[in-house]
């Protein structure tokens, strides 16, 4: 992706927005060196997500003109100390802003010499202008892997629990189904046999858990590219092999071949895997899952006249590949022209693509790999198709579907028009969620 110029209607921030992956840590705090106005954008642009001490409550330096022309280390230095004078905090992780950056305050050092101290603290550098929150994710995990984690190798040793997994998948706020997601990955995980490490959000174990991720005997990757250097960074530094599930499965096709994977995987590290009882407990969420399926027969045959027949998603790439699957495979909703607005890097796109053109050997599913989601709107302004049509994307999209006719579903940040607290897309669940959300949608539209 171009880092040069503008583009409308953002779906990710940059760099500095990573601090709700500390944010999504229990008891951690991010400390910003920046100015002041960056943790409130974090804030407006992911709502409801200040969670222990985010957002514009999070410590910053404020960093002004003073700074600019003087250094900002000495301000840093008095903002760490009274953090810890007034938070109750587990884990502090300093992240830099632009103009930090751009001065060059050795931040490093300084936060070295807390850690001397024996203070839990990390750096992590973040200047917005390097990247995207979704790299920035990976950016501030290896920070605390490297800094924090590895100060406790000594009573967690490498590849010593074979039954535990360091699960890498959805990034915390960015995805707004990420805490549902999570719990539903360790429910299904520890279904076969397996326990999560899924290190955010209230089913984690804070940071004791974080301290035990050499421990794990295997690790597994979902996501398209986002995470993966995380998941290459353990198996450099643990010797830890990692599964990758390359878009988030949702509903029973998507699930099943996961859990399969997963299984015939964790067998081959050499967990000690029951395969008949996870086999039956695959079996049983699916069992489960189509039963409520059969249930909608009546209904579906009655409005079969009145339900979407295509949907366009503008979303990031597991999504946009995940949702295409399932409303094709599951739902009979025929995905038309798909939107990947997370800034794919180039070197993943052929993949992503094959991925998603695997859905079906007799339909094309057309893909654009565009960040600019204004750009993404006027290509959709253009496209007609017959029948009944949804949209699922951000808040930004809800005017171009009212524009169109169309159907819309709120599924992805920014979005000032839905509250989600713990619902998960992913998993047998998380399919009939999904189904739940877009046949509600239709409804209401006959009230």
């Amino acid at each position: 992706m171009s880092r040069s110029g503008m583009i409308e209607q953002e779906r990710f921030t940059c760099a500095i927005g990573a601090m709700q992956s500390v944010v999504a840590i229990p008891r951690a705090v991010p400390i910003l060196h920046s100015g002041p106005g960056c943790g409130e954008m974090v804030a407006g642009f992911f709502e409801r997500s200040k969670g222990y001490t985010g957002g514009p409550t999070a410590p910053c330096t404020n960093f002004s003109e003073k700074e600019v022309v003087f250094g900002g280390i000495n301000r840093l230095r008095d903002i760490i100390k009274n953090t810890y004078k007034v938070l109750d905090t587990d884990l502090q992780v300093v992240m830099t802003g632009c103009t930090a950056g751009i001065v060059g305050d050795d931040v490093d050092s300084l936060v070295a010499e807390f850690a001397e101290e024996g203070k839990p603290i990390v750096s992590v550098e973040t200047a917005g202008f390097k990247a995207t929150n979704f790299e920035a994710h990976s950016l501030v995990v290896n920070a605390i892997i490297d800094q924090y984690v590895s100060r406790f190798e000594s009573e967690n040793k490498p590849k010593s629990q074979k039954n535990t997994v360091n699960l890498i998948a959805s990034i915390p706020y960015q995805d707004p189904f990420w805490k549902g997601n999570l719990a539903e990955y360790k429910r299904l995980l520890a279904g076969i046999g397996l326990k999560a490490n899924v290190l955010f959000g209230p089913e984690s174990g804070g940071v004791k858990e974080w301290q035990t991720i050499p421990t794990a005997g295997f690790n597994i990757l979902v996501s398209p590219w986002y995470g993966k250097p995380i998941a290459d960074h353990l198996k450099s530094k643990y010797g830890q092999e990692y599964t990758w599930f390359h878009h988030i499965p949702i509903g029973a096709n998507e699930t099943e071949a996961f859990l399969n994977q997963v299984v015939e995987f964790a067998v081959a590290q050499g967990a000690e895997i029951d395969e008949k009882k996870a086999r039956a407990f695959i079996k049983h969420e699916s069992d489960a899952y189509y039963e409520e399926i059969e249930n909608l027969a009546a209904f579906l045959l009655e409005f079969r006249y009145g339900l979407p027949n295509h949907a366009h998603i503008l979303h990031d790439a597991g999504y946009v590949v995940a949702l295409s699957k399932f409303l094709l495979h599951e739902v009979g909703i025929v995905p038309k022209e798909q939107f990947v607005t997370d800034g794919t890097p180039e070197k993943f796109q052929e993949t992503i693509r094959a991925d998603l053109k695997s859905t079906s050997n007799k339909r094309e599913i057309p893909l654009y790999f565009e960040p600019d989601a204004g750009k993404a709107q006027e290509i959709l302004r253009g496209i007609r198709h017959n029948g009944r049509g949804i949209i699922i994307g951000s808040g930004w999209d809800k005017e171009l579907a009212k524009e169109k006719g169309y159907d819309f579903l709120p599924a992805a940040v920014p979005s000032q028009y839905r509250l989600v607290l713990t619902t998960n897309y992913a998993g047998f669940t998380g399919g009939l969620r999904v189904i739940e959300d877009i046949y509600q949608t239709v409804l209401s539209t006959y009230a």
